[in-house]
Parts: structure tokens; C-alpha cells; sequence
């Protein structure tokens, strides 16, 4: 018999990739170019030539047994001075390679963050909607996920709500901006706001509370909106960082963590990292791609063709009488579903054959999520299906 964790773990299975599959037997059923798929995160632009090019050098000029071989759990310390070097050139911080734990992509890095520093029973803030992993991140080492909400009106995080869901036995917030689901980016008055709560309860309960800052839409913002690095707000940060979407590295699970020296037990944190890294079975970041992602940190993904996918799928959707939160970063558009009950909304799109994840699957019912990292083509041509959609739910088109 499995384990009753794992029982759990599958019965709550991601409906995200529920849905890709749902889309991938549809392609396979009526043809790709008729199936609009918005499901995954999965982007749509290709790595920048130069990542392709930097793993050939590497390949062609690198000691094989160097290259491929073991390093410090924490990974290679030049690649964690750079890593270090270009945050400090982009955001003005003053980070070292001992700052930098380089890791199995985002999600590996927040595992291995939570793992340092959860203790059955302690809790973990998530805002809602949130990506859904985020719950079985924090079960996997026994804390205790709580829900605080945010504003109706603009998914930024409600701080009435948050001061109260802190605790004594808190012991990290996790925040996700720009965010997935609702690609809201939370703003300056928010993250102070955020942080003085934070600082004020460490006092009243005199413990030290992290803000675990996952950071893979980083570069992807719109509308002159400027990238940040939070540690600049509140002391006890820990940002996570992925390549992911950045250089569209999805599949190479490549990342890392910063820990920043006034953050409270700094090196006894990271130390406690670098074990957690290893005893989770990750042992190291994967080798070559270390080596890639510090050739190529200052390469960037083709914002410019998300922007293009967010004004298109944006207007087009508002325009047909659906209520949406306009994207400010990432690739996803978040929308309001015409019934309560989304799932029924969900069902109704299979029968245009659009492909959409249900809003519970973030913990927030009663909205959709559509992922716009897809061709552009596919937006233009799925207007059609969503305007049948809104014909049948009786929604008025917008002049």
C-alpha cells in the first residue's frame, strides 16, 4: 500500500496539469489547430540562442569530469557570485556568493527553504488564489498552510485580513509577485504595508517571521512597471528565483535562493540549506545548467510577444462582455466565471474546445485562469469559441 500522504496528494492532484492532458487528447481528437488550450505555463518563446550556445562551449571547452561532476550542495561558487553580481548591478543590493543556493528550480528552492524552516504545527501565510503546490509544499514538512485574502477589486493583498491571520506559531508569508493566477503585481504601499505588519508582529510575539518572496515572473512585467527586489522592504527576506520563464527553461528545473545577511540567523540558514538540499535528494542544482544560467544572466525572454498575447486576449475577452483582471506581469489572465460554480463554466468552454483551469484549483472559486504564454495565432483564433461561449451564457458585447 502507498501512503496515505500520497493517497492524498493524488486525490488533490493538480488540476492545472489535469487540464493539459484534458487539452493534449483533444489536439490528438480534433486536430491542435482547433483546440485552444490555456491551461499550462509552459512559455511559448524558445530559449535565447545564447543559453544554446553557452552549453556548447561548455560541452566543447569544460573538463567532462569537471564539468559533470560533484560541487558544494550549494553549487558552484562562481556561478553564485555571478548570480550575485547582476542582482547587485540590477537592484543595488550588496549580495556575495555566499548569499546564493543555487536549486532544482523554484519549486526544489522552496521546498528546500521550508524544509530548514518549518516545525510540525508551525504556519506558512499564503494570499488567495495562490499557486496550488503552495499546499502541499508546506504539508510535505508538516506546517500548516493559512488563507489570507486579498481585494476583490484588484487581487492585492488585504492587510486588515493578514494582521490578523498572524500567529505565534507563524513562521514564514509566502508571496508571489507578479502573481499566478491573477498576474497582479503587488505594489510599493502594499509590500510596506506588508512589511511593517510583519515587523510589528515579530515584536508582540518575539519571533522571527520570513517573507519567502517566489519570484519566476520576475521579468515579465507590463506597462513601464518597474522589477523590484523585496529585500529592500523587510529584513527577514528570502527570495526564490527561477530560470524557468525568464530564459524559458521549464524542463531544466534550474534556480536558486538568496538570503540576505541581515536576515535574522543568515548563515545558519543557509547552512541549514545546503543539507536540506541534499538530504531532500536534490544533492546539487543540476551541474551544466549552472554553468549556462551564469553565461546567461542577462538574457531575457521576449517580453514584448507576452505583452502582445496579454493586450490581445485582454481586449478581446472584455470586449465580448467577460469581467477580467488586467495582467500587470507573468502570463496569466484571470476571469471572472459567469456562474458561481466555475467547474460548470470549465465543462461549458470543453464544448468550444477552449481549455481553461478552474479558480478553486488556486483556492479562490468562482473565476477561471487562462495562460497567454501560448502562440499568438491561438488567441486570434480562439475569439470565435470564446464569443459562442459568452452568446451562451447571454453576455452583452462591449463597443
Amino acid at each position: 500500500m502507498i501512503s496515505k500522504r500520497i493517497e492524498a496528494a493524488m486525490a488533490g492532484s493538480s488540476a492545472i496539469r489535469a487540464m493539459f492532458m484534458e487539452g493534449r487528447e483533444m489536439a490528438a481528437r480534433y486536430g491542435a489547430e482547433h483546440v485552444y488550450d490555456f491551461s499550462l505555463g509552459n512559455p511559448a518563446t524558445p530559449a535565447p540562442e545564447r543559453l544554446n550556445g553557452a552549453i556548447r562551449e561548455l560541452l566543447e571547452n569544460t573538463d567532462s569530469l569537471e564539468l559533470h561532476g560533484y560541487m558544494a550542495n550549494a553549487g558552484y561558487e562562481d556561478v553564485r557570485g555571478r548570480i550575485a553580481e547582476n542582482l547587485n548591478q540590477r537592484f543595488g543590493t550588496d549580495f556575495a556568493a555566499r548569499n546564493v543556493l543555487m536549486t532544482v528550480g523554484a519549486a526544489g528552492g522552496l521546498n528546500v527553504v521550508l524544509k530548514t524552516l518549518l516545525d510540525p504545527g508551525d504556519e506558512v501565510i499564503v494570499f488567495v488564489p495562490y499557486f496550488g503546490e503552495y499546499r502541499s509544499y508546506v504539508g510535505n514538512y508538516d506546517g500548516r498552510l493559512v488563507e489570507a485574502a486579498t481585494r476583490e477589486e484588484d487581487f492585492q493583498p488585504d492587510l486588515a485580513d493578514f494582521a490578523c491571520k498572524i500567529t505565534a506559531r507563524t513562521k514564514a508569508v509566502i508571496i508571489n509577485t507578479p502573481n499566478n493566477p491573477t498576474g497582479v503585481v503587488y505594489d510599493e504601499e502594499t509590500m510596506r504595508g506588508l512589511a511593517r505588519i510583519m515587523e510589528e508582529k515579530e515584536r508582540e510575539f518575539s519571533t522571527d517571521i520570513y517573507l519567502i518572496s517566489d519570484e519566476p515572473y520576475r521579468e515579465l512585467v507590463y506597462d513601464g512597471i518597474r522589477e523590484e527586489f523585496l529585500t529592500k522592504y523587510y529584513r527577514n527576506t528570502i527570495v526564490g528565483y527561477s530560470f524557468s520563464k525568464s530564459l524559458s527553461l521549464p524542463g531544466e528545473r534550474i534556480g536558486y535562493v538568496v538570503v540576505p545577511d541581515e536576515a535574522a540567523d543568515s548563515g545558519l540558514l543557509l547552512e541549514g540549506m545546503s543539507v536540506a538540499n541534499r538530504i531532500l535528494g536534490f544533492v546539487n542544482a543540476p551541474s551544466l545548467m549552472q554553468k549556462a544560467a551564469a553565461l546567461c544572466v542577462e538574457e531575457k525572454t521576449d517580453v514584448d510577444f507576452y505583452d502582445r498575447n496579454r493586450r490581445t486576449l485582454y481586449e478581446g475577452l472584455t470586449g465580448l462582455g467577460f469581467t477580467c483582471i488586467r495582467p500587470q506581469g507573468a502570463f496569466y489572465l484571470w476571469m471572472k466565471s459567469p456562474v458561481e460554480q466555475e467547474e460548470q463554466f470549465v465543462e461549458a468552454a470543453k464544448k468550444y474546445h477552449l481549455i481553461l483551469v478552474k479558480g478553486s484549483a488556486f483556492g479562490r472559486g468562482g473565476y477561471v485562469r487562462l495562460a497567454y504564454c501560448v502562440s499568438h495565432e491561438t488567441i486570434v483564433n480562439s475569439m470565435e469559441a470564446f464569443a459562442q461561449l459568452a452568446a451562451e451564457y447571454g453576455l452583452q458585447k462591449q463597443s
